[in-house]
């Protein structure tokens, strides 16, 4: 396996690659949005981060953050190694319906619990995520979810390459 050479933080920047494997979770007090159809379906200063090596943060919001009617739970589910299984929701605003974009843990694995109650969006699949004003890239690859901000450095696993990492 190649591990890749993290990039070197610049000030005020974390590196994926200080992140623990297991992943650990924290508080966070930044500002965090979701758009989606030119609406604000979401807003919180109250988000978890998933932190895991070579990943971008994962931010969770709490359910009572999303408006009415944003979460659409769907078929279909997914499993984690650490956190458990997870159910999937299409997430809906302004007219618009992104299928498949959210995922929580009705019953996050034992040292995961913090999770339950909280939601976690897909950042490709709306119109923009962010966090303190600043507007986040998704994570690449499609199967992750973390949030890519100015405040971390990578290289990040998603990418053509990082199979192994």
């Amino acid at each position: 396996m190649n591990r890749p050479r993290p990039d070197e933080p610049g000030p005020d920047q974390e590196s994926v690659w200080d992140y623990p494997r297991p992943p650990r979770t924290e508080r966070s007090e930044e500002r965090v949005e979701v758009w989606l159809g030119g609406v604000r379906i979401a807003s919180t200063t109250a988000a978890l981060r998933v932190l895991e090596t070579g990943h971008p943060p994962t931010y969770y919001l709490p359910r009572e953050a999303f408006a009415d009617g944003s979460l659409a739970p769907c078929e279909g589910g997914s499993w984690c190694e650490w956190k458990g299984t997870a159910a999937w929701f299409d997430v809906r605003g302004g007219g618009r319906t992104a299928r498949r974009a959210a995922w929580a843990y009705p019953t996050p694995a034992p040292g995961f619990e913090s999770l339950r109650g909280h939601v976690a969006v897909l950042a490709g699949a709306v119109d923009r995520c962010v966090v303190d004003g600043e507007r986040v890239r998704p994570q690449e690859g499609g199967f992750y979810g973390g949030w890519i901000s100015s405040r971390v450095a990578g290289p990040f696993k998603g990418t053509p390459g990082s199979r192994g990492w």
